[in-house]
């Protein structure tokens, strides 16, 4: 039979890649290739590094891993995490940590649970985040409006708007409201 502290460390283990695998921001920013071409190798060294840092560090408060997740998501992974999402993890992390080392199997089970249940929902968002949209693009597609069904005479009509619009120098007005702001160019 494996010692108490094994078995707690294995069990923490298995939490920790539960909430890192939920955990949206580092997903989105592995997804999205902000941590370079070694992203998904950065995220399996976390899960590593946390395991060290709370097994180092048997009295972590909140604080403590909400600080060192923010400095890991900054200097790995160029992504300042700004939704409340750091407070969530770290105490996720925290209580985790604490069920283990206390031999709370039942409770680690349940946590691990409510984690397994989350994945779903977060992969649907990661698709959906995708360039695209589009859960089936690869990544890396471009991403492009859907044109909306015109007639034949209205198209024309908004071909020539923006060929005026482009002799003259000033962009056409914005369908959607967002106007882009450009700088000026040096002369």
């Amino acid at each position: 039979m494996a010692a108490p502290g094994v078995e707690a460390r294995a069990l923490f283990a298995e939490g920790v890649r539960a909430v890192l695998g939920g955990w949206a921001a580092l997903q989105l920013a592995v997804a999205q290739g902000f941590g370079g071409p070694q992203g998904s190798e950065k995220a399996a060294w976390l899960s590593s590094a946390l395991l060290d840092f709370f097994t180092q560090n048997a009295d972590l408060e909140q604080e403590e891993v909400e600080d060192f997740l923010a400095e890991v998501m900054d200097n790995e992974f160029d992504t300042v995490v700004e939704d409340g999402s750091l407070q969530q993890v770290s105490r996720e992390l925290v209580t985790l940590f604490a069920r283990a080392r206390g031999g709370d199997v039942g409770g680690v089970g349940a946590a691990l649970g409510a984690l397994a249940r989350r994945g779903p929902a977060l992969a649907a968002a990661l698709a959906t985040a995708r360039p695209g949209g589009d859960p089936q693009s690869p990544p890396g597609t471009p991403l492009t409006a859907p044109r909306s069904p015109t007639a034949p005479g209205e198209e024309e009509e908004s071909g020539e708007e923006e060929e005026e619009a482009m002799e003259c120098g000033t962009p056409p007005p914005p369908s959607d409201g967002w106007t882009v702001v450009q700088r000026r160019r040096r002369r």
